[in-house]
């Protein structure tokens, strides 16, 4: 991403908060490898802020887990380990399983129509192989379910932030053609769940999608059979 594109804003809000939400937002997107360096004087040159504001935002992200210390040297880009791998996708389930659950006594025909149509998408995207493309419809999907919780508006905001978190797991799976398969797959059984409007049916599929996708990031991390 050239430097020009990530400048701080200055019509945008105090500098502190959209250097800290900016560098949180490449850290989430993969923008940065696991163990990239960062500086205070790199970073605050980049986006074009003091170092005051990259010094508290790199503060604030390490107390997140999304930057580590280095001592005199700054700080750099963390691995996450399997077990906090586990524990992303697992609290994922439980929020994500619980709002299909308050979804699928609510949710309308037309909005069964427009998930429908989305899933046909992600179909064709696979029948092409275009497997870019596919990643960007597996997203439409979830942001368009998330909307349908957005009236419960701390359940929306905790699945919004957690999907932060996971979506840099999920990008090397859904760029497989057996992953994005499995994703495609996934999103016809929740549709088929949320058609029948059965609340706990609804839970056990999105759970059980969303451990299909904990199983594919593990084994492309750590090579899990």
């Amino acid at each position: 991403m050239p430097a020009s594109q990530t400048k701080v804003k200055r019509n945008a809000g105090p500098a502190r908060q959209r250097t800290y939400e900016l560098l949180k937002e490449r850290l989430l997107s993969g923008c940065f490898e696991p163990g990239n360096r960062l500086t205070e004087e790199h970073l605050a040159a980049e986006l074009g802020v003091s170092r005051t504001p990259v010094r508290e935002a790199l503060h604030k992200l390490e107390q997140e887990g999304l930057v580590a210390p280095l001592g005199a040297r700054g700080f750099c880009v963390p691995s996450d380990s399997k077990e906090e791998m586990e524990e992303l996708f697992e609290i994922r389930s439980i929020l994500e399983g619980y709002a299909l659950q308050c979804t699928c006594t609510l949710i309308s025909i037309k909005d069964l129509a427009r998930l429908e149509v989305i899933v046909k998408e992600a179909e064709a995207a696979l029948k092409r192989k275009e497997v870019d493309r596919i990643f960007e419809i597996n997203t439409k999907f979830h942001d368009t379910l998330n909307s349908f919780v957005s009236h419960k508006s701390r359940l929306y905001s905790l699945i919004t932030d957690m999907r932060k978190y996971v979506l840099r797991h999920r990008k090397n799976t859904l760029h497989t053609l057996e992953g994005a398969k499995r994703a495609i797959e996934g999103h016809r059984k929740i549709v088929l769940a949320l058609k029948l409007k059965d609340p706990d049916l609804c839970e056990r599929i999105m759970r059980a999608h969303i451990h299909e996708s904990k199983e594919d990031a593990l084994r492309v991390a750590f090579g899990k059979k």
